[in-house]
């Protein structure tokens, strides 16, 4: 089996890694010129889900190699008010159960150095400089892939992992490109040594935070914090950066100026200042005393609902097929998920132990089911972080304050908020071999 894969990112990698250490025949066609063209470098949040896929596609000594280069410990959930009053915080346990096992934990990671610990050991697999320009399936049932250059390649099976403006889906599932959904994201990194010159409020350099107002908008924080092994494989040889806080401004489209998209980073800096106006001077000074260098803006997109399509040799994953706003940090969980399915129901196929288009309706049908309820979670989570409502948020806040104050109604009102989306699906069996299970800063070889 030959399988052609038409995007270089997170997900197409960890496919790739996985049909290599099933002994599949696999070419990756990224358009970037070099694994270097984009350095855009920000703290991911790998939910069990994640965890689980990439164990299941990496090598042994892969997902070492992830361990020793995933940050300290998360630090729980926060929710906080605009004067940054704490009103409730999320246990790491009550997010997710606790495990041994370190494929079924969570792990805060630079994006950058996980793109570079999946391209490692594909060599000649991955090609860069190719653009996809579209694709034919033949009468042999094989599929042949055209590029810009006036190059081609046939394969057995076509996977469009190019992201939420696939040009694969384009051709493939016309008329299904994601939709905005109406909210903006202006992002920026402050370093945590104080070089941007603002002091971080002290629960902001722990975990995930949410600052609330009763206002169109809400601003997400997260904390990369470099494993205290840096300097072993996965550390700074990896090339990881200095411990970061990463900030995330979310608001409605009309509580933006009109010309937000063309906006540059002096003018994203001073939309994220005047939007803050009068709260804490601290969580204003995140954004006023940031280089404006750091700021960036990002329409919100979610794929459409979709219907039942008949399986062929072509199919989709990741963002290419499920665009959702980051609003649950569930994107890239659910694309390696896709490549920890795919992989194995393609390998199947390869030993010819079920039909090649089974192998792959059956991947298409169970994705629609997990990645399409991420999908919801990540919508209503938007919703309720962009309700205005001073009511809405007086509610809010009461409940927070409960949960804070009765453990048991805290585990009974979030036990599932994320839990549901990372809960292991049937056919997602823990791997054979030697597992790795060791916490930050020791690794150990378990049973």
């Amino acid at each position: 089996m030959r399988v052609l894969i038409v995007g270089g990112g997170l997900g197409g990698l960890c496919l790739a890694q996985g049909l290599v250490k099933a002994g599949v025949q696999v070419t990756v066609f990224e358009r970037d010129r070099s694994s270097s063209d984009r350095l855009d470098r920000y703290r991911l949040h790998v939910s069990p889900a994640g965890s689980r896929a990439l164990r299941a596609c990496l090598t042994d000594i892969a997902w070492e190699s992830f361990l020793l280069g995933v940050g300290d410990a998360e630090g729980g959930f926060g929710f906080l008010t605009e004067q940054l009053r704490t009103l409730v915080i999320i246990d790491d346990d009550v997010m997710y159960p606790p495990s041994a096992d370190a494929a079924e934990r969570a792990y805060p990671v630079d994006r950058l150095f996980l793109r570079e610990t999946l391209l490692r050991g594909l060599d000649g697999i991955v090609q860069f400089g190719r653009q996809f320009n579209r694709y034919c399936q033949l009468p042999d049932g094989t599929v042949t892939a055209h590029f810009a250059d006036g190059s081609s390649a046939t394969g057995d099976v076509l996977v469009g992992a190019d992201g939420a403006y696939s040009a694969v889906r384009r051709q493939y599932r016309p008329g299904t490109d994601p939709v905005p959904t109406g909210a903006y994201g202006i992002g920026w990194t402050v370093p945590l040594d104080g070089a941007a010159g603002s002091p971080v409020p002290e629960r902001l350099r722990a975990g995930l935070n949410m600052i609330m107002a009763p206002v169109p908008f809400f601003l997400f924080t997260s904390v990369f914090r470099r494993p205290e092994h840096d300097g072993q494989a996965g550390g700074a040889a990896f090339g990881q950066p200095g411990d970061y806080l990463l900030c995330a401004l979310v608001a409605r489209k009309e509580a933006c100026p009109p010309e937000i998209r063309t906006l540059s980073g002096p003018g994203l800096r001073e939309t994220a200042v005047k939007m803050m106006k009068g709260w804490h001077p601290d969580l204003v000074g995140l954004a006023s005393k940031a280089p404006a260098a750091a700021f960036g803006v990002y329409p919100f997109t979610v794929a459409p609902p979709v219907t039942d399509w008949p399986p062929s040799t072509v199919t989709l994953l990741g963002d290419a097929v499920h665009a959702m706003p980051p609003a649950s940090g569930n994107g890239a969980n659910m694309a390696f998920r896709d490549a920890s399915l795919l992989h194995r129901n393609l390998a199947n196929a390869a030993r010819g132990s079920i039909p090649l288009l089974r192998a792959i309706g059956d991947y298409e049908r169970e994705m629609r089911d997990y990645a399409f309820s991420a999908i919801r979670s990540s919508m209503t989570n938007e919703r309720l972080g962009l309700n205005a409502s001073p009511i809405a948020q007086c509610g809010m806040r009461a409940w927070f304050r409960i949960c804070d104050a009765f453990p048991a109604a805290k585990r009974a009102g979030f036990g599932e908020s994320w839990a549901k989306d990372a809960r292991p699906r049937p056919w997602e069996v823990r791997c054979g071999g030697p597992r790795f299970t060791g916490g930050a800063g020791v690794t150990t070889l378990g049973l």
